[in-house]
């Protein structure tokens, strides 16, 4: 595994990542998707901690947006209906003064590849498809939608002593 106190940033798929990739279409066309409250969790407490997060995905749903946004990914941190996510990725970079290296980036299928060779960490979950577990740094013990964020968040937090809750903070900045 690549050196988790080297990590700056965390960076994310929601289908088959933060859910776990099965959904509901209603006839107006929305999709429903179910997240894991602990990943949520995770996710505020890198961002309470000073790391930037950013949602990159091909899904085009205004409820993505609205649930990471509760969870404090900023608002131009959420990129819907990704193509190419290489060139969001490099926006997300670019705003926040990263190198691609100084990224954890969490992706399941093809479409996540070319950011996962190109961030610092890639992770994927336990049930990613076999050619993004070929070339992960990271296989979570955990499945799409079921922890595989809180896990290596958290832990990728704890290496850097970072995994710490300050209750008033939380409730100033959530």
């Amino acid at each position: 595994m690549k050196d988790l106190l080297k990590i700056k940033a965390f960076a994310f798929d929601i289908d088959g990542v933060a859910t776990d990739g099965g959904v509901f279409c209603f006839s107006d066309g929305d999709l429903l998707r179910t997240y894991d409250a602990k990943d949520g969790f995770a996710i505020r407490m890198a961002v309470m901690h000073g790391y930037p997060v950013a949602v990159i995905t091909g899904g085009s749903s205004e409820s993505i947006r609205k649930r990471m946004i509760t969870s404090g990914v900023p608002a131009e941190d959420v990129f819907l209906h990704c193509r190419d996510k290489r060139e969001q990725f490099a926006q997300f970079c670019e705003r926040h003064h990263l190198q691609p290296e100084d990224v954890m980036y969490f992706g399941d299928d093809v479409p996540d590849k070319d950011v996962m060779i190109a961030c610092g960490c890639g992770v994927c979950p336990s049930d990613a498809v076999e050619e993004v577990k070929e070339i992960a740094d990271w296989i979570s013990s955990r499945p799409g939608g079921k922890g595989c964020l809180r896990e290596c968040i958290e832990t990728t937090l704890r290496a850097q002593g970072k995994w710490t809750f300050d209750p008033v903070l939380y409730k100033k900045k959530f």
